[in-house]
């Protein structure tokens, strides 16, 4: 019992980016039928994550990115193209 601090083992790698996830997520949701860009327009603006897919595990995965971090992503994207 000397040991009395607590263990966190993340199966998902930490080092997956932003742009990483949303790629996969939008993959996810294109694979099932979706419009992928009204889900996750949808996801941001309600932050429902029901807007995702469970498929590939693409809600666990968007649940991860801070809603503020997804959308500095997506407009910075915007802007360097």
């Amino acid at each position: 019992m000397d040991n009395q601090f607590t263990r966190k083992f993340d199966i998902i790698d930490k080092k997956i980016g932003t742009r990483e996830i949303l790629a996969s997520v939008y993959d996810s949701l294109k694979l099932k039928g979706y419009n992928p860009v009204n889900q996750i327009v949808g996801y941001i603006l309600s932050e429902d994550p029901t807007y995702i897919t469970n498929y590939n595990n693409a809600r666990a995965l968007i649940c991860r990115i801070d809603r503020d971090e997804l959308l500095a992503e997506l407009v910075l994207s915007y802007l360097e193209k």
